[in-house]
């Protein structure tokens, strides 16, 4: 109990964990350093997008659009959706917490796989609401059945992760659809595609596809990851306009600023050649898997910018060993590890790790 000359805080924050975000690497011996503990993209900025967020900066003293139009604008002309249909804001999480807090309170429950997005129990406990988390698959994929199964009359919102984080299977377009047709209208589905660009298996959904025709279902999608703007945190969201204006009523004021807009503008302009960069991780991404599977190692089918080894007990030890090399990967303590696709000399550090521990 709280003693009455101290501030009083929220029951629900008794419980929850700051978020943790990728460690960075750390040596003394003066050899190079990588990191691959957060899902970043290694190549710097296109000439273009740094000059136009240089030139933002000369503005760095009056306000951002508040309603980011030149930016709701671009992404409408490359998506073929209505600015109305459209809301940005920090990163995709950002509009995750806007959602949430605009849908659900405590008594309510969101479902969602488990293991995935770390930051989704935190979000969901923020609200007061209550997580009900459903097991991956063996093979570290979404379980649909058993997420039919966990939906009540108390569930407001169910969350897909597809790439999954942190294990990278994508879902497939024709179990999502049967998932939709038992989800009640009256419960938001959303769809965290943060990893999107880097899917290359055929038979994937394709959210912006699937939104069109369901109300219920909200797309969140990043500059973070393969536009390489994680510094500049800009998300968005494709939804419908009720969804939409249930995203602006509580974000933050003028939480976009001018220069992550212009940047984003910018890689929309370049987006071609922002892709080749996106295919040459893509072909890493295979030689690593390769790599790995050689070894003995089992990988999930990955369809993102990272691979996941389930290490159990052993995954504090096998970050460690890495970590000597002068590579920082993403332990899960006593489950797994994340590495993303880096460097090749990054990556090379880390197989060479990986091979050693299976000998």
């Amino acid at each position: 109990m709280t003693p009455d000359n101290e501030v009083r805080f929220r029951a629900c924050l008794d419980d929850v964990a700051a978020y943790k975000p990728g460690r960075p690497p750390a040596r003394t011996d003066g050899r190079p350093t990588y990191k691959l503990s957060s899902n970043e993209n290694p190549y710097p900025p296109l000439p273009g997008v740094l000059a136009a967020a240089t030139e933002a900066a000369a503005q760095m003293n009056r306000y951002p659009d508040m309603g980011a139009v030149d930016l709701l604008e671009a992404l409408s002309a490359r998506f073929g959706v209505p600015t109305s249909d459209l809301a940005v804001a920090t990163g995709s999480v950002a509009l995750l917490y806007h959602l949430l807090q605009a849908t659900v309170a405590e008594g309510d429950e969101v479902v969602y796989a488990w293991r995935s997005f770390e930051a989704y129990p935190i979000a969901v406990q923020l609200t007061g609401a209550t997580s009900v988390r459903v097991p991956l698959t063996d093979d570290a994929r979404h379980d649909f059945k058993a997420m039919e199964a966990a939906l009540t009359d108390r569930t407001k919102v169910v969350i897909v992760c597809t790439p999954n984080n942190p294990t990278g299977p994508v879902v497939r377009r024709d179990e999502l659809l049967a998932f939709l047709d038992v989800v009640p209208p009256n419960v938001l589905v959303v769809l965290d595609e943060a990893y999107r660009e880097f899917v290359r298996e055929p038979d994937v959904v394709d959210g912006v596809d699937v939104y069109r025709d369901r109300p219920n279902v909200a797309v969140l999608r990043t500059f973070s990851k393969a536009y390489g703007l994680a510094g500049f945190r800009v998300g968005y969201a494709i939804a419908h306009p009720t969804v939409v204006a249930a995203i602006r009523k509580c974000a933050l004021p003028f939480g976009v600023s001018h220069i992550a807009q212009a940047a984003a503008i910018a890689s929309l302009g370049v987006e071609d050649e922002l892709l080749k960069r996106v295919d040459a991780l893509v072909e890493e991404r295979t030689r690593v898997v390769d790599e790995l599977r050689a070894a003995g190692w089992e990988v999930p089918e990955t369809q993102t910018n990272f691979v996941w080894l389930s290490l159990g007990d052993d995954t504090v030890a096998f970050a460690e060993a890495v970590q000597a090399e002068g590579v920082s990967i993403r332990p899960f303590p006593g489950e797994g590890a994340r590495i993303t696709i880096g460097e090749r000399e990054a990556n090379d550090l880390f197989l060479s790790v990986a091979r050693a521990w299976r000998t």
